[in-house]
């Protein structure tokens, strides 16, 4: 093998483990948004994914650890899961647990910078009251809550991935696709419904 051959193939490997790097957090917010769509007969249950994005913020700035929003991203997935096969609320676990971590927050003086846990706080309680709502509204207009609920946090984490404040880039990343493509089957689903009846 030439010296430009073994150039050649590390160029090629570097470019697509680059590619790789660019295109995950998109692609597992695609592959995401799909599974939560399987079987979904009615809007309202995604609301959990509505908490949980909340919460991936509020532990973020709670630890001030941008990694921490992949923890919570896990715990609150395996709350989802769980929740289909048992009677667990997820969403009230993981409003319950955002709180937990606030007090975590508050007790280790995360109230400096204000747009750090005070303002990701107040984005928790916002979705949460958003997810309470919805899951007390009819189908049609608790539907449509969830699906702007989660187009405002895809807002949300437009504009942290912008300024690189409180979680990484790639969970703003992973976490924008997921809401947009979630609220836009969600819409879709409430209009079908809607017309079907």
């Amino acid at each position: 093998m030439t010296q430009d051959q073994v150039h050649g193939s590390s160029s090629t490997e570097g470019a697509r483990r680059s590619l790789f790097a660019r295109l995950w957090p998109a692609a597992l917010g695609v592959l995401v948004a799909a599974g939560t769509t399987v079987g979904l007969a009615d809007a309202r249950d995604a609301v959990p994914v509505l908490a949980a994005s909340g919460l991936v913020y509020v532990a973020a700035a709670a630890l001030a650890r941008p990694g921490a929003a992949w923890v919570a991203f896990g715990v609150s997935f395996v709350l989802i899961g769980v929740a289909k096969v048992t009677d667990l609320d997820p969403t009230v676990w993981m409003i319950a647990l955002a709180v937990v971590l606030a007090v975590i927050g508050l007790a280790r003086g995360r109230v400096r910078p204000p747009w750090s846990l005070p303002l990701q706080s107040t984005a928790m309680v916002v979705l949460a009251a958003v997810a309470l709502l919805a899951v007390r509204a009819d189908a049609l207009g608790g539907g449509l809550l969830v699906a702007a609920g989660l187009l405002a946090h895809a807002a949300w984490d437009a504009y942290h991935h912008r300024t690189g404040r409180v979680v990484g880039n790639t969970m703003a990343e992973f976490c924008g696709v997921l809401d947009v493509l979630l609220a836009v089957t969600l819409v879709v689903l409430v209009v079908t419904a809607r017309g079907g009846t």
